[in-house]
């Protein structure tokens, strides 16, 4: 069954609505933050760091600790910010933004 636009919003760069992320932005493992500044005090033990990007409350930076790949994403403050987060981040690997179809093979992140 596709997803409707008012189900899955989309930036028109093809990131998805809040986040402001792109599929190949986030890895499998994520780190959640509340405040936004605590992203570097993370990523800061990054060996290297392959992405920052943010939108109102939500700064991510993607990178690697040796081979191993880590996003870490501020929350902002609240449940309902959460929820955004982490539905948004299993949209990202679950849905084909393409088609707006539910994958066949389902990822599940270690948050």
């Amino acid at each position: 069954m596709k997803i409707s636009e008012t189900d899955l919003i989309l930036n028109p760069d093809g990131s998805i609505y809040h986040l402001n992320l792109l599929p190949e932005d986030v890895a499998e493992t994520i780190i959640t933050v509340g405040d936004q500044d605590r992203v570097a005090e993370v990523s800061k033990y990054f060996d290297r760091i392959e992405l920052k990007k943010g939108k109102r409350e939500f700064l991510t930076h993607t990178g690697f600790i040796g081979s191993k790949r880590i996003t870490v994403i501020s929350t902002g403050i609240g449940t309902d910010n959460i929820d955004i987060v982490l539905n948004e981040l299993d949209a990202l690997v679950n849905i084909d933004f393409n088609t707006r179809q539910v994958k066949d093979v389902l990822t599940s992140l270690d948050v």
